[in-house]
C-alpha cells in the first residue's frame, strides 16, 4: 500500500463510524474525491474495501491505495441516498465511478399565460403556470417543432418586449407564420382557439384537433369565408399528414425508454422520449465504466444521476433490470410527485419499444467503438511521428481571434483517447495588451491557463499545441519556463502556403528546423483536427465578445444617457434588441427619456 493509504488510519476511522444508511466519499491526499458509494451499513461497506489485498479487483487496490480520507453523510432513506450519490457524482465527476456524462438538461417547448400567448424554446428551471412539453431529445427537435407550429397555427414565437412594441406587422405575419394579435389583426378567440389546437397538438390529441379544425373550416364556408376555410383545409391536410408521420401505433401515455448496449468496458445508453403515444426522438450517452461494473449496476446508476434534475414520466421502460428498484422507484416518485413504474419485462408495444431502442443502442456502440478504433490509430501516427513512449492522454491547443484588433479572445480545447473532451474546454478574454499583438495575447492566455495549476485546477497536458509558428511557440516556451514546466513538449502548427490544409509545418520545441508530415499522414490529420477545432471555438468566442461591446458601446455613446436611464431602457424594452426595434414615439414613454433624448438613441441605432 502507498504512502497516502498508510497515513490513512482505516482501523480508527471505522472503529467510529456509523452502522447507518448514507452516503460515503474518498478522497486522495490533494482532496480529490475518487469515488462516491452508497450503503445501507456504512461502517460495514467501507470495511469491505480494506480486506485482504487478493481478495479485492485490480481497480479496487488501486483506488485504496490513494485514499487519504473519507467523509459519510447519514441519510433517512434508501431513495435519499440514491439522490445524494447522484448528485456528488455529477458535481465531482469520482474518476471510480460510473458517469453518465450528460451535463446539459433537455429543452422543453412551453407556452406561456399571456392574454395572447407565446410558443416558445425552454431549458432550464420551470416556472408555475407556465404548460411545459418535452422533454425533447435535442435543440434541433425543439425547433423543428416550433417551426411546424409556426406553419399550421400562426401562433406567435416573438419575444413578450417585441410584442408589446410593434406598431406594425412583422415579416413573420407577412410570409404566413403568425395571424399578426400584436396589431390586432385576429380576433382573441380566434387567436385562443388557434393557441389550443397548438396545445392539444403537442398533447398527442391530433384526431381532436382536426376534428375542430373541419368544424371551423365548415362554418367558415357556410359564412362564405372562403380564403379562412381553404386556409382550415390546408392546415388539415398537413395535420392529418404529420399524425400518419409522428404516432408510434398503439402506443398511449407518457414514457422513457433506457436501452443498454455494452462490450468490455466500453457502453451505449439510448434513450428514446414517447409522450402522448408520440415517439419525440431519442438521444443517446456514453457512461464512463469502471471495469467490474455489472449491467444492473450501470442501469441503476444511469437513472439515478438521468433523475437527478429532471421530472421523469409516468413510465420508465428497461433492457436490463436495475439494482434496488424499489430505492429507484422511490427517488423517481419523488422526482416527479407522484407515481412511477419501472418495467423491464413488458408485451405488447412497449416490448417494441424496447427492442427498438436495444437495436438503436447496438448500433451506437458499433459506431462509437469504429470511431475509437479510428482515433487510437491517429494517437498510435501521432505517437510514431512525434517519437513519443506512450499515446498521448490529454493534448491542448490554443488559437487566438480578433478583428483588427478588437474584441481579441484565446481558446484552450483538449483532446483525448476518445476524442474532444468539451468540459474542459476554456476562453480567455484578453485586455491589456496592444490591439493586434498575437504574441502578447498568446502570452496572456497561456500563463493564466497555467497558473491555474498551481491552484491545484486541471491537469497537464502530454502535448501543447499551439496555432502558430515560432514566435508563438517562444511565448509558450517562456510561459512554461517560468512556471517550472520546461518539460512539456509544445508543437506549433504553421498554416501551410495559401493556408491550404495538407501543407502546414510543425514547429517542435527542442528540435532544429520546422517538421512536416505527409498530407495523407493519420497523424496530421489528427494534429489538423484539434487546430480548426480550436480554431472554432476562438472565432465563436470573438464574435459574441465583439457584438456585446458593440451593442452596449452604441448606448454609452449617445450624449445625454447615463446609467440609469440606460437600465430604464433595457428594463422596459426587455434588451437591446427591443430598443433598435422601438420608434421615436415609443421610447419617449420610457420614464426619463426625453423627446430629443428618443430621437439621438434612434438615430444611434438607425444612421449608417
Amino acid at each position: 500500500m502507498s504512502e497516502t493509504a498508510a497515513a490513512f488510519d482505516h482501523k480508527a476511522f471505522l472503529q467510529a463510524c456509523t452502522p447507518a444508511p448514507g452516503v460515503y466519499q474518498m478522497l486522495d491526499a490533494a482532496g480529490t474525491v475518487l469515488y462516491v458509494g452508497k450503503a445501507n451499513n456504512l461502517r460495514k461497506r467501507i470495511a469491505s474495501y480494506f480486506r485482504v489485498a487478493g481478495e479485492r479487483s485490480p481497480k479496487t487496490r488501486a483506488m485504496v491505495a490513494q485514499i487519504a480520507d473519507i467523509r459519510v453523510a447519514v441519510t433517512q432513506t434508501e431513495a435519499e441516498a440514491l439522490l445524494l450519490e447522484a448528485n456528488l457524482i455529477k458535481r465531482h465527476r469520482p474518476r471510480y465511478n460510473i458517469l453518465l456524462r450528460d451535463d446539459k438538461s433537455y429543452p422543453y417547448i412551453y407556452v406561456s399565460n399571456h392574454d395572447y400567448p407565446r410558443l416558445g424554446f425552454h431549458r432550464g428551471a420551470r416556472k408555475k403556470g407556465v404548460r411545459y412539453f418535452g422533454p425533447y431529445p435535442s435543440t434541433v427537435a425543439v425547433r423543428d417543432t416550433l417551426n411546424l407550429l409556426q406553419k399550421l397555427f400562426l401562433v406567435r414565437q416573438c419575444e413578450d418586449s417585441v410584442f408589446a412594441h410593434r406598431s406594425r406587422p412583422c415579416l413573420q405575419h407577412q410570409i404566413g407564420r403568425c395571424s399578426a394579435p400584436c396589431v390586432g389583426l385576429i380576433d382573441p378567440e380566434e387567436y385562443a382557439a388557434d393557441v389550443d389546437a397548438s396545445v392539444r397538438f403537442l398533447e398527442g390529441r391530433s384526431d381532436r384537433v382536426i376534428g375542430d379544425l373541419v368544424q371551423r373550416m365548415e362554418t367558415a364556408a357556410a359564412e362564405l369565408r372562403f380564403e379562412r376555410a381553404a386556409r382550415l383545409r390546408d392546415q388539415i391536410a398537413s395535420l392529418r399528414q404529420i399524425s400518419e408521420q409522428q404516432y408510434v401505433a398503439g402506443g398511449e401515455g407518457d414514457a422513457d425508454i433506457f436501452a443498454l448496449a455494452r462490450e468490455g468496458g466500453d457502453a451505449a445508453v439510448q434513450i428514446f422520449f414517447v409522450r402522448n403515444g408520440q415517439n419525440l426522438g431519442n438521444a443517446v450517452r456514453y457512461p464512463k465504466l469502471p471495469e467490474e461494473a455489472g449491467n444492473a449496476e450501470i442501469m441503476t446508476a444511469i437513472l439515478a444521476q438521468y433523475y437527478a434534475e429532471r421530472e421523469p414520466p409516468r413510465q420508465v421502460l428497461l433492457s436490463e433490470p436495475p439494482q434496488e428498484p424499489k430505492a429507484l422507484e422511490a427517488l423517481l416518485e419523488q422526482r416527479r410527485g407522484g407515481r412511477v413504474k419501472l418495467a423491464w419485462s413488458t408485451r405488447g408495444q412497449r416490448a417494441e419499444w424496447l427492442r427498438m431502442a436495444e437495436r438503436n443502442a447496438e448500433l451506437a456502440l458499433r459506431t462509437h467503438l469504429a470511431g475509437r478504433a479510428g482515433q487510437q490509430a491517429r494517437l498510435a501516427a501521432l505517437a510514431a511521428a512525434l517519437h513519443l513512449p506512450e499515446l498521448p492522454r490529454r493534448m491542448e491547443c490554443f488559437d487566438i481571434s480578433h478583428t483588427q484588433g478588437e474584441g481579441t479572445v484565446a481558446s484552450c480545447v483538449v483532446f483525448g483517447p476518445e476524442g474532444p473532451i468539451k468540459s474542459d474546454y476554456r476562453r480567455f478574454n484578453i485586455a491589456g495588451i496592444a490591439p493586434g499583438d498575437d504574441y502578447a495575447a498568446m502570452h496572456q492566455a497561456l500563463e493564466r491557463r497555467f497558473a491555474r495549476l498551481k491552484k491545484g485546477e486541471g491537469q497537464l497536458p502530454d502535448i501543447l499545441f499551439i496555432d502558430g509558428g515560432k514566435g508563438q511557440v517562444s511565448q509558450a516556451l517562456d510561459v512554461l519556463r517560468g512556471q517550472g514546466l520546461e518539460g512539456l513538449r509544445v508543437i506549433g502548427v504553421a498554416k501551410g502556403a495559401d493556408r491550404r490544409p495538407g501543407l502546414e509545418t510543425l514547429v517542435l520545441s527542442g528540435v532544429e528546423g520546422p517538421s512536416i508530415l505527409p498530407a495523407q499522414s493519420s497523424a496530421l490529420h489528427l494534429i489538423q483536427q484539434i487546430r480548426d477545432e480550436a480554431h472554432r471555438f476562438a472565432i465563436t468566442g470573438h464574435r459574441a465578445r465583439r457584438a456585446k461591446a458593440r451593442r452596449e458601446s452604441r448606448l454609452q455613446e449617445i450624449p445625454g444617457l447615463g446609467p440609469k436611464r440606460r437600465t430604464a431602457l433595457l428594463r422596459h424594452f426587455g434588451g437591446l434588441r427591443g430598443i433598435a426595434r422601438a420608434g421615436m414615439d415609443e421610447l419617449a414613454k420610457v420614464p426619463g427619456i426625453s423627446r430629443n433624448l428618443a430621437r439621438a438613441i434612434y438615430e444611434g441605432f438607425h444612421e449608417s
